[in-house]
């Protein structure tokens, strides 16, 4: 295991000690990942919103380990109904967005989207930055493990519907998964999981982590689901 990671605040460490040994390939993989391997979308040399999102991963109850996930408001201009981490752009109280302050602002984010208590989260890795040209953001993925769980719901209406755990086996189910189809001409990994369809950001980064992680399985990549055109 690695030691604690000091950033810029002594209360905001990234340490793998203590994890759940069904989380070490996911802490090792975020130690030697490349940026291009989790995505051909990276970020400018300059520009972008700078922000992060929390995978948070829990040990769930009698179907395993879980993932955290939300499915944005349907009533948002952008994303509407779509499922994702919780997450959102970097404040200035945040800090520095080249060290701690991604950190912050994935657990902040969290707290105020899903009204978990951050101080229950571990966070044991941070994948490289990404981009979602759409939109613009400069994405820093922060993992977390949630070692002590709270009850977590919808914290505002207007921005969240729901807040839902999908068990890592669901995830890592050939049924579970297919290939999205946009009228754009995106396509990408999606999921079929706990009635939700989790697809774009959200689900090309879950499918990096299942494939470097090793937890990957065999799946048909035939098995097409469109998209709308306002999705």
């Amino acid at each position: 295991m690695t030691s604690p990671r000091r950033m810029c605040e002594p209360d905001i460490t990234v340490s793998a000690d203590g994890l759940p040994g069904w989380l070490d390939p996911v802490a090792r993989a975020a130690e030697t990942v490349e940026p291009g391997q989790l995505s051909r979308f990276l970020p400018p040399e300059t520009g972008g919103r700078q922000s992060a999102v929390l995978i948070l991963f829990g040990e769930g109850g009698a179907e395993g380990p879980e993932l955290l996930l939300m499915e944005r408001a349907s009533s948002l201009r952008s994303h509407a109904g779509q499922p994702s981490f919780p997450g959102g752009a970097l404040d200035p109280e945040d800090g520095d967005p080249q060290a701690d302050g991604p950190l912050r602002a994935a657990l902040r984010e969290a707290e105020e989207e899903t009204g978990l208590d951050p101080s229950g989260v571990q966070l044991f890795g941070v994948l490289p930055r990404l981009y979602i040209p759409v939109s613009g953001f400069v994405v820093t993925p922060v993992l977390g493990w949630w070692r002590e769980p709270t009850p977590v719901a919808a914290v505002d209406s207007a921005e969240t519907a729901r807040v839902f755990t999908v068990p890592v086996a669901d995830l890592t189910d050939p049924a579970n998964r297919v290939i999205a189809i946009h009228p754009s001409g995106y396509r990408g990994p999606a999921f079929l999981v706990r009635d939700a369809l989790v697809w774009g950001f959200t689900a090309g980064v879950i499918d990096r982590i299942l494939h470097y992680a090793d937890w990957e399985r065999p799946w048909d990549r035939s098995r097409q689901v469109p998209l709308d055109r306002r999705s």
